[in-house]
């Protein structure tokens, strides 16, 4: 759980006032953390501590939680978050090559991000789309049966 986010006062207060808008109670946990990811657009490791901190939990529980569920991401994202779902579905139907054409566009690895912090890519287990498959989602937008040739023009839709 390494990471280059320094905690400042202006993130505790943001913080606890997450928690306290769930009356610091640790079964809304998932909520707290939704919330915060949205704030910060990650959860980094002092992020954690101060969620645990404040719903007097333990670091590993909170950890534990932001590990199980693939929503939720340690490193930071792009302005605009490109997923790649990889399920049964969408694999057969090409979504790998689908993901070497985002690679080789934007020139990053799955898990990374851009240079300038545009664009971020990653792979999903399963979206539940399998009727578009193959699906790929940049931040809320579903864009179905994804073929590489039309990855330039997705991108191009971005161009802010």
């Amino acid at each position: 759980m390494n990471s280059t986010f320094k905690i400042q006062e202006s993130h505790i207060k943001t913080i606890k006032d997450i928690c306290n808008s769930f009356n610091n109670d640790p079964g809304e946990l998932i909520n707290v953390l939704h919330r915060s990811q949205s704030e910060f657009g990650y959860l980094p490791e002092d992020v954690q501590r101060e969620i645990a901190k404040q719903l007097k939990i333990s670091i590993a529980k909170v950890y534990g939680v932001v590990s199980f569920y693939s929503f939720f991401t340690m490193t930071p994202k792009g302005r605009h978050a490109i997923s790649v779902c990889m399920g049964t579905a969408c694999y057969v139907r090409g979504a790998e090559k689908v993901v070497d054409e985002f690679k080789s566009l934007l020139n990053i690895k799955v898990g990374g991000v851009t240079e300038d912090g545009k664009f971020s890519l990653d792979c999903l287990r399963c979206v539940g789309a399998c009727g578009l498959a193959p699906v790929v989602l940049i931040g809320e937008k579903v864009y179905g049966r994804v073929e590489p040739h039309q990855v330039k023009d997705i991108l191009a839709e971005y161009n802010d």
